[in-house]
């Protein structure tokens, strides 16, 4: 192992890998705290507590435990990483270590690689990193190149002692039944041809990730190009714009995508904050605008008037002028609603048939702004213009739409 910088915090869990790791560090000359968690739930923990409290005496490193309640919903071993972690998180920043160091090696490549393939998932890397930044921090596996069976001969032969976490024994997880009845059951040509495959696809995702990204800026790309994309392509181009955004299945993207190829107008929602729609030819990844619903119960109320979707200036001739009188008020401005009519000089007109005549983007209708009287009448759709009573050459306000 190469010696590194600084002080470093190792992640020990008191298994033959974690040990391995810790006096392969020492070793290298590469100063080290160990962080350790005792979730409380095996009998054996507290025997591992006080063993690795006395590695670390013996040894002059400083040690880090803890040793809390742990209460947890739903799936356990994600609770319990997220537990972890957090925990190493905390130990870094606090003390000003350069990172930390984890003890995963080959088998748990392979093991990562299997589940991923099993749940047909698409991840942001095959298997696991070598290297990695979460959360700011720098995470570091040096031992990737190990099988688990070579860092147990390692403790062996330097007398290591370590522990094993009878519970790996278990098939209940889906991570011990692949490790017991797929990768311990390997020839080592099967394992070279797996570790060549993550290789390859790794080495194909580096490429897509480049190409794909150069496409993509401020979250967007030109509507013809995602359309003129393969399948494979055009699903990556909807990953890096869905990235942030957690469980989005492949099948569930493979919607999104079909929404766009039929379609030259949508808009999708993500999540509660974030959509993918259509604007000026682009689609683009955007917030989710929030509807509004204004009131304001005088002329003086309405200047300096500027919201997320309009603002009013000084009414000025055209199709955002309004003429007010005292009557009208209280007036309400808030977003379009389905089935909205105004009385217009040439009749009544459905403000959804302006929006399809003007080719207004969808995401733009969402929010569109109009005015409403005391009556809850439609007086003014900005663009449109005023109603037929709400009209003259001298109008008290004018009220600009922008996305």
């Amino acid at each position: 192992m190469d010696k590194l910088k600084g002080v470093w915090l190792v992640g020990v869990s008191t298994g033959p890998d974690s040990m391995a790791l810790l006096n392969m560090a020492v070793e290298a000359g590469i100063e080290v705290a160990i962080a350790f968690v005792n979730y409380g739930l095996r009998a054996q923990a507290n025997e591992e507590e006080k063993y690795i409290k006395e590695y670390a005496k013996n040894n002059n490193i400083k040690c880090h435990i803890l040793n809390e309640e742990f209460k947890y919903v739903g799936n356990f071993e994600a609770a319990a990483r997220k537990w972890r972690y957090d925990f190493y998180i905390s130990l870094i920043k606090e003390n000003n270590y350069e990172g930390i160091l984890l003890g995963h090696h080959q088998d748990d490549l392979i093991e990562t690689y299997i589940m991923q393939e099993e749940k047909q998932l698409t991840p942001s890397y095959y298997g696991i990193k070598e290297e990695m930044i979460y959360e700011g921090i720098i995470v570091k596996r040096p031992l990737l190149k190990y099988k688990k069976e070579e860092l147990i001969e390692y403790c062996k032969k330097k007398g290591i002692r370590y522990f094993i976490d009878e519970t790996n024994n278990e098939n209940e997880y889906t991570r011990n039944r692949i490790r017991h009845e797929i990768v311990e059951k390997l020839s080592e040509n099967e394992r070279l041809l797996i570790l060549k495959e993550i290789e390859k696809k790794n080495a194909i995702k580096r490429e897509r990730d480049c190409r794909i990204n150069a496409y993509i800026k401020n979250d967007e790309i030109d509507l013809a190009l995602y359309k003129s994309l393969d399948k494979e392509d055009r699903l990556y181009c909807l990953r890096l714009l869905s990235k942030d955004i957690k469980n989005y299945s492949e099948a569930h993207l493979i919607n999104i995508d079909d929404i766009i190829m039929h379609n030259n107008d949508f808009l999708i929602t993500l999540d509660d904050k974030n959509i993918i729609a259509q604007k000026d030819n682009k689609c683009f990844r955007g917030l989710r605008k929030n509807k509004y619903c204004d009131i304001y119960n005088t002329l003086e109320e309405l200047k300096d008037i500027k919201k997320d979707n309009y603002y009013i200036e000084e009414g000025k001739l055209g199709t955002n002028a309004l003429t007010l009188d005292e009557k009208d008020f209280p007036i309400t401005i808030r977003n379009y609603e389905e089935g909205d009519v105004i009385e217009m000089r040439f009749g009544r007109k459905k403000i959804n048939r302006f929006f399809i005549d003007r080719k207004i983007a969808k995401c733009e209708r969402e929010v569109w702004p109009v005015v409403l009287n005391a009556k809850n009448e439609v007086i003014l759709v900005p663009g449109l213009g005023c109603d037929i009573r709400h009209y003259s050459i001298k109008p008290s306000i004018s009220v600009i739409q922008y996305y």
